[in-house]
């Protein structure tokens, strides 16, 4: 049996894969593949209808906030926000958790000006800023809710922060509850706890849009994909298709707060494990750590090699910590069983005891 803990694109349900290959073939019986209907048919429109749905009920959504199914990924959102949202002459507040915030900084500044509020770089990244003072005219304040390679997650929102509060959710997104509606806009890749890669998902309060000077350009302004109900243009298809099934499993489940509670049995399992066993370390603050992305080390070079090649035998796949860091790392995202986190936490068991 293999275990997936890749960071993305990670593990999904099964029987979300099993319908997905179905429609391959045939989707709804209509003869046809989901990859060769066209959008605008009474075909696909249902499907783009009831992921933005979905979306809105399990995220309990006010008629202010709009749901959209874009391409791009996240990568895409680090640009197109300020384009939105931010004039030449204005300061957009950004807090610098990691290599993902870090990214979307980096495309902001083409924009208008970025002043850095709360900074975890002194603690090389493995802390969540504690003290954060957003100027009052900032034009936003963004954060990255949680960073898949440094291994943290905020755990307190910092809600009342007095200015449009903006979300890269790419890797937690819909994997605990949170005050949604208190978000001005949420964007995340799809491809770690939403579906297939290919598609961003985007929720955005339409009180915030049409504030920018600036010309934008028809694809990337967000009220031309808002009046189109996600259709602009040709969506991904069998991205948005594979979302919808996501989200279905996901509300059949019991929504966000039945995955919830899954979500903090498995990280709780796991982190109880690594603290009962000096062989490995945890780098990152123990309020501040990950429940979805759990990063830890051996500090001896043999000893990992000699760990992930065991991984690899039994079947533990996406353990290897990210290039740039090193070490190892499990995703514990919505799909991810607690059996899965119960054998990663058995074979560190084993293996401390062996070489301990």
């Amino acid at each position: 049996m293999i275990h997936n803990f890749n960071a993305g694109p990670s593990v999904l349900p099964k029987e979300v894969f099993e319908e997905a290959s179905r429609s391959v073939l045939n989707f709804n019986n209509t003869g046809l593949s989901i990859l060769e209907i066209g959008h605008r048919t009474p075909l696909f429109e249902p499907v783009m209808a009831e992921a933005r749905l979905l979306v809105k009920e399990l995220m309990s959504l006010d008629n202010d906030h709009e749901v959209l199914f874009l391409h791009g990924g996240a990568t895409t959102q680090f640009m197109q926000i300020p384009m939105n949202l931010l004039n030449e002459n204005e300061v957009a507040a950004y807090t610098e958790t990691g290599t993902w915030a870090n990214k979307a900084i980096k495309e902001a500044k083409f924009f208008g000006h970025v002043e850095i509020v709360g900074s975890a770089k002194a603690d090389n990244y493995t802390t969540i800023p504690k003290e954060i003072v957003t100027p009052p005219t900032a034009a936003y304040l963004h954060i990255t809710t949680n960073e898949t390679i440094a291994g943290t997650q905020w755990h307190n929102m910092p809600y009342d922060c007095g200015v449009p509060l903006v979300a890269d959710m790419s890797s937690d997104i819909l994997s605990r509850q949170l005050e949604f509606n208190k978000f001005d806009l949420i964007y995340a890749g799809a491809q770690k706890n939403m579906g297939a890669a290919g598609v961003n998902l985007v929720v955005v309060n339409k009180n915030i849009l049409g504030k920018v000077k600036r010309a934008i350009p028809t694809i990337l302004d967000y009220r031309n994909h808002i009046a189109e109900k996600s259709m602009l243009n040709t969506p991904p298809v069998f991205a948005v298709y594979v979302a919808m099934l996501t989200l279905r499993w996901l509300k059949n489940k019991g929504g966000v707060a039945a995955i919830e509670k899954e979500n903090n049995k498995k990280a709780k399992l796991f982190y109880d494990t690594l603290d009962a066993l000096p062989l490995f370390k945890g780098p990152v603050a123990k309020e501040d750590r990950s429940k979805m992305n759990a990063v830890f080390i051996i500090e001896d070079d043999n000893l990992e090699k000699e760990f992930l090649e065991i991984c690899k035998n039994e079947g533990l796949v996406g353990v290897k910590g990210h290039r740039s860091v090193g070490g190892f790392r499990i995703s514990m995202y919505n799909a991810l069983s607690l059996e899965s986190v119960k054998v990663i936490t058995e074979l560190m068991k084993n293996f401390a005891n062996k070489k301990g």
